[in-house]
């Protein structure tokens, strides 16, 4: 099935995109992880509470909403990226004026964090889908993940190496150097303001292959964020061991599903990483007590949420949206990844409370129930590439093998 290849095919990707959306989005990711360290190192001060999360997720959630329905048809993109940079280098800055820390000044902190994030994120993954195309869309999404989540780890180094003051300051001029590379390499707009017409969310849940897809990506998102505090509770000795190589395995795995997307397919690799998910948690699930159990759980569960990270934040939204109508693909695609972090948050003493065997085997029933919608999706790479690409690998092993047959006759 080939699903809107003629405009894909129109929007060539130069060298000179790749680096542009490469810079855009990789400071943007790190950026989004050390404001998530600034939060940690606000709430742990006596007083505050890990409930306030809501508030930023929900800003998240809203800010993006406004961004998207803000940005269509009535601003020219780059200015609008542009501005949205500046003020994500300003907000990291606040916390530096946080000398008495309370609910009140806190949660605005928050809200400023979360909208400094969210707001411009509908435009800039936008930029990313125009930049690229559904023949490549997957590598690149899958190297962006790589190079995020190697760089995180500094992040994390950093933030235990400095106070919030400092961290803070270095997280605004790292936001502040990622606009001043962006600005210099002066990038241009994709989509003209005549085809990114009034926003139309309705358009959006009414395109059925949308629907099949972010219903098994909400799923995987709210287990996620469930199953969070168990995961440090009951296998605390097991799980912060390997904890610092998740992001490692996670970003190799990102770039192998990336890869092999853009080879065989976006459902059939969703697919293999919900069934794959589930089977950790149904370890775990049968034997919350065994190393061995939650080793494989977390080769396994590393390795599927990279690859599920790269098709959904990235690459499947790029492949359903037409040009003018990014905004809204995404903004509603990745709304699960902030709202399926709030429940969890105002019911963690509940969650908590819930037997491992129970939890972790109710989490592995809810992913391989995933893997229904997803049966029914079709396939979002035109089936004329993966023929191709079929093909191409065809001749090659024949020519190889032509090559053995006659080296071997001499």
């Amino acid at each position: 099935m080939m699903l809107k290849g003629s405009w894909q095919e129109a929007l060539g990707c130069s060298k000179r995109d790749i680096i542009l959306v490469f810079v855009l989005l990789i400071n943007t990711f790190t950026w989004y992880y050390s404001t998530l360290t600034q939060i940690d190192s606000i709430l742990a001060n006596p007083g505050l509470s890990p409930v306030l999360w809501v508030v930023y997720y929900s800003a998240v959630a809203i800010s993006s909403v406004i961004g998207a329905v803000a940005f269509q048809g009535r601003a020219n993109r780059i200015l609008f990226l542009y501005l949205w940079m500046i003020i994500g280098a300003f907000s990291s800055i606040v916390p530096v004026f946080l000398f008495d820390i309370t609910v009140v000044n806190a949660s605005l902190v928050l809200v400023l964090l979360g909208f400094a994030f969210g707001f411009g994120m509908p435009s800039s993954l936008g930029y990313f889908a125009d930049c690229t195309t559904v023949q490549n869309r997957g590598r690149l999404s899958g190297i962006t993940f790589l190079v995020t989540n190697v760089s995180v780890i500094p992040i994390v180094v950093l933030s235990t190496q400095l106070g919030l003051p400092a961290y803070s300051l270095t997280a605004a001029a790292w936001r502040a150097v990622g606009f001043l590379i962006f600005y210099a390499l002066r990038p241009k707009e994709k989509t003209s303001l005549e085809v990114r017409k009034t926003a139309a969310f309705r358009r959006v849940f009414n395109d059925r292959v949308f629907v099949l897809y972010v219903i098994p990506w909400f799923l995987f998102a709210f287990v996620d964020r469930v199953e969070t505090p168990l995961l440090g509770t009951v296998g605390r000795d097991f799980y912060n061991e390997i904890l610092v190589l998740r992001p490692v395995i996670a970003g190799i795995s990102a770039l192998a599903g990336g890869l092999i997307a853009d080879t065989i397919g976006r459902k059939r690799i969703v697919i293999y990483g919900f069934i794959a998910l589930g089977l950790s948690y149904g370890a775990i699930g049968i034997a919350p007590a065994s190393a061995i159990a939650w080793y494989f759980f977390k080769l396994v569960e590393s390795v599927a949420a990279g690859i599920l990270w790269v098709m959904f934040i990235l690459t499947l939204w790029g492949d359903l949206s037409p040009p003018g109508k990014r905004e809204e693909y995404y903004v509603i695609g990745n709304l699960p990844f902030s709202l399926a972090s709030i429940p969890p948050l105002l019911l963690d003493s509940y969650i908590t409370s819930l037997s491992a065997s129970a939890a972790f085997s109710l989490a592995s029933l809810f992913l391989f129930a995933s893997v229904l919608p997803l049966m029914y999706a079709p396939e979002t790479l035109p089936e004329k590439i993966i023929e191709t690409k079929r093909l191409q690998d065809y001749l090659q092993r024949a020519k190889k093998y032509a090559q053995k047959t006659r080296s071997e006759a001499k």
